[in-house]
Formats: C-alpha cells, structure tokens, sequence
C-alpha cells in the first residue's frame, strides 16, 4: 500500500487460526513510551487503533493522537476473535468519549454498531442502522463505516456515512469463508490510502477492492480460519505460499 507501518503493541493474546484464547493488556505506560519514540523518531502520516486492551489504554490513545490532530485516524477497536465478544459497556463508554470525537473514520460491523447504539438508547429490533450512523458522527467522527449490513445472504453489502448523510453503499458476492483477519486487511488498507492523500470515499472505495482480492486468494495455513493474502498481486500464478 506504499506504506511503512509502525506497531505499538496495546495487547498480547493467545491464539491461532481458529480463534483466541486469552488475552493480556499491556501496561498504559509502555503503549504510550512505545508511541512517543516512534513518534519522535519517524513522521507519521496515519493513525489505525485496532485492539485497545484497556480502559486505561483509551486514555493513553487519546492524549497521544491529540497531539496529531492534522492526521487522519482510523478506529478499528472490536475483534470478533476475542473470547469475551467484546468490550464491556464501560470501554464502549470510553471509546465514545474520547476516542470518537478524534476519529476520521470508525469502521464497524452492523451488529457492532448495534451494540455501541445500546449505550445510549434502549435496545430495538427496528432497523435504526442510519439513525445509529447519523448518532455517532454527532458524537464527533467524521466518517462512519459500517460493514455486513443485513440483506441477501449471498452478498455483503456495506455503507459509509457522513453528516451529510449516506456517502457510499458497495456490494458484492459474499466469498467463502470464514476469515481471520479479514476487518484488519479492510481498516489497514484504508488507513494506508488516507496517508497517502486519498479523500475518505476514495480510500474506503479502494480498500474494499482491495480487501475483496486479498480474499479471493485467501489461503488455509491452519485447522481454523482462512487468512487473506495481501500479497495476492506479487504472486499471481506462483504456487501457495508455506506458512512460515
């Protein structure tokens, strides 16, 4: 994606291809010693936050992108492989209020968004999908996008928002699954086409295409999940590649 990326690890976890089986946070002071040398050592032209690992964590994030607010910010922060299904109330409540307000894009699942609606409303079987959207870019999120809109199951469908509204609707056959990794390749890839100077609709537009082919050349290197192949491009026609 012409791209160098830098890693602050926020979590370590225990898994493999077919799930995760624990994880343990890191200390809120070596997330943020870990930043700040990166930062004072390298120009930064994105941030992506993935996995936060703790309430405490929020905090250390926040005050470190506030001090980038030229940068655009990706927010990736739920993982369907954790074994609790997510963070509790009180992590979505931190997110909202400190991380939101700083994002540029927040990417979640329908069902995702769902749950983040459930802090501030009662529960509803009505499709309030843009009535939630429309809600979180209130709380100060420049974009949303939320994928696996519910519809045809043969098709994933997915919808990017602004406050003017619905910005993009993308579908598309839905691949053989399931993946590992699948969200981090879509979040990763729009993360690298904004710091590559792409408006919003542009980036997303580009990542899911993208993200669309990595799937396609998924390969099953375990027992569980298939991984997405990133690298499908430099080796069209090669054989598979070995895990290694």
């Amino acid at each position: 994606m012409g791209c160098h990326g830098l890693s602050v690890i926020t979590a370590l976890s225990i898994g493999d291809t077919t799930g995760t089986e624990d994880t343990q946070a890191v200390e809120p002071d070596w997330v943020a010693d870990q930043a700040r040398v990166l930062l004072e050592d390298m120009p930064v032209s994105a941030f992506k936050v993935g996995h936060i690992g703790s309430i405490e964590n929020v905090s250390v994030i926040a005050e470190i992108v506030s001090d980038y607010p030229e940068q655009p910010l990706v927010l990736d922060p739920f993982s369907t492989t954790l074994p609790d299904q997510g963070p509790d109330e009180e992590m979505l409540l931190a997110v909202r209020e400190l991380l939101i307000p700083q994002t540029t894009l927040l990417l979640v699942s329908a069902d995702e968004l769902s749950r983040l609606a459930e802090t501030w409303r009662e529960p509803s079987d009505d499709n309030m999908i843009e009535i939630d959207a429309l809600q979180m870019i209130e709380f100060g999120c420049e974009f949303l996008f939320v994928t696996g809109i519910p519809g045809d199951a043969h098709d994933v469908t997915n919808l990017l928002f602004s406050e003017e509204g619905l910005v993009r609707s993308a579908s598309w056959p839905r691949q053989t699954g399931p993946f590992a990794g699948a969200g981090n390749t879509l979040s990763a890839t729009i993360t690298a086409m904004l710091a590559n100077g792409l408006d919003v609709p542009e980036a997303v537009a580009e990542a899911e295409e993208f993200t669309n082919a990595a799937l396609s050349h998924a390969q099953r290197l375990g027992m569980g999940k298939l991984i997405p192949d990133r690298f499908f491009w430099a080796h069209e026609g090669d054989a598979e590649s070995p895990a290694s």
